[in-house]
């Protein structure tokens, strides 16, 4: 596997390029923590059609839910994602925002993998 992609001169900071086994981009991972906005709570017996087609928008953009809980405490909403990169997730997360139900935070996740080879990178 290699984490750091076919660009041996990229920048640090630069977008990295996770491959699987057999060479194949695997997608990247996001963590999405959200909170119903007023409008959103007040229509929280239509939530679960919102995300039945966030579900849908997601997919149609190349990506997919890969999990999605109710959670008690500071969240609301818990979902882990996955998006072919970094810009189809933001323009997911922003259309989500302009329906005007939710507010969201996304958290970029590495594997297990990718984790261990940034660290070993440390020297």
């Amino acid at each position: 596997m290699h984490f750091l992609g076919d660009n041996p001169d990229a920048r640090p900071g630069e977008e990295a390029v996770l491959r699987g086994p057999g060479g194949r981009r695997t997608m990247t991972t996001y963590i999405m923590l959200m909170n119903w906005t007023e409008q959103g709570a007040k229509n929280v017996r239509d939530s679960p059609k919102r995300l039945d087609a966030a579900r849908k928008q997601l997919g149609d953009m190349g990506g997919s839910f890969k999990a999605f809980y109710l959670t008690m405490g500071e969240f609301d909403m818990v979902a882990v994602v996955e998006a072919p990169d970094d810009a189809v997730l933001a323009r997911f997360a922003l259309m989500l925002a302009a329906n005007g139900n939710l507010k969201s935070r996304t958290l970029k996740a590495f594997p297990e993998f990718a984790y261990r080879e940034i660290i070993s990178s440390l020297g």
